[in-house]
């Protein structure tokens, strides 16, 4: 038996190539080429998501969620670009993220009672991986946040950060519930259980009705503003609050 050396075999599979012509030579080429022209697909796919996603990243300089709050065109636009013009925060290279069609309802007769769920697993989920810093809500939103303590006490926060602010702000601070032991898992399996919790009062958030950019959005219900507990962004999350009220 002969055996052919490399180089004779890649000249014989060359003169092949060459005597074929059309869907025969593409079927040649797919035949014996297949993997490495599928290890060479990936590879540029590789190459060119690594620039696309190097070119185009803007650093996330703050988090922030509605809940149950439908904010139009203009307000959005306000509550995002509106806030990095104001600071100063070059936007081609830095992004607001801004969460919204967020609800939270107990209401089964709510039209968003059906989203609940959803959203609640979201939230989570940006808590959990501190992507979530700033919350404007409604009431039964801000009640939702503050039972199960994922706000901060927004009056010492303040004073230790932002004392000037404080002072402009306190009027405005409002006090909610944290629930930090019940036993609603047990009433879950016994009907005979009577609820019982053991709850906590302190200041968690702040009414914005007096808030210039709230404000002028004219809503009818109150909306809250909070700083989530585990934010890695506290400055600007003052920052942003400082914007809401005064516009700078």
């Amino acid at each position: 038996m002969q055996f052919r050396t490399k180089s004779q075999k890649d000249r014989a599979d060359l003169q092949t190539l060459k005597s074929l012509h059309g869907k025969k030579k593409l079927q040649y080429i797919w035949d014996y080429y297949k993997l490495p022209l599928a290890l060479i697909c990936i590879l540029l796919y590789v190459i060119i998501y690594i620039s696309y996603r190097h070119f185009t990243y803007k650093e996330p300089v703050l988090y922030t969620a509605l809940v149950n709050v439908n904010a139009g065109e203009t307000l959005t636009a306000q509550l995002d670009q509106g806030f990095l013009d104001a600071a100063g925060i070059n936007a081609s290279q830095n992004r607001l993220y801004l969460y919204s069609g967020l609800f939270l309802t107990d209401d089964e007769s709510s039209s968003y009672h059906e989203y609940t769920y959803a959203s609640r697993m979201k939230i989570l989920a940006a808590i959990d991986g501190e992507q979530l810093d700033v919350v404007l809500m409604d009431k039964e939103a801000f009640d939702a946040f503050s039972q199960n303590g994922y706000l901060y006490r927004i009056d010492e926060l303040l004073q230790e950060e932002a004392p000037d602010l404080y002072e402009e702000l306190q009027p405005f601070i409002v006090e909610n519930t944290f629930i930090a032991e019940d036993n609603s898992f047990e009433m879950q399996f016994d009907d005979s259980v009577t609820y019982s919790a053991v709850t906590e009062e302190y200041p968690m958030g702040l009414e914005l009705s007096q808030a210039e950019l709230i404000r002028q959005a004219g809503f009818e219900d109150t909306v809250y503003f909070g700083i989530v507990a585990n934010s890695p962004r506290i400055d600007t999350a003052l920052d942003y609050l400082q914007y809401l009220f005064c516009g700078r």
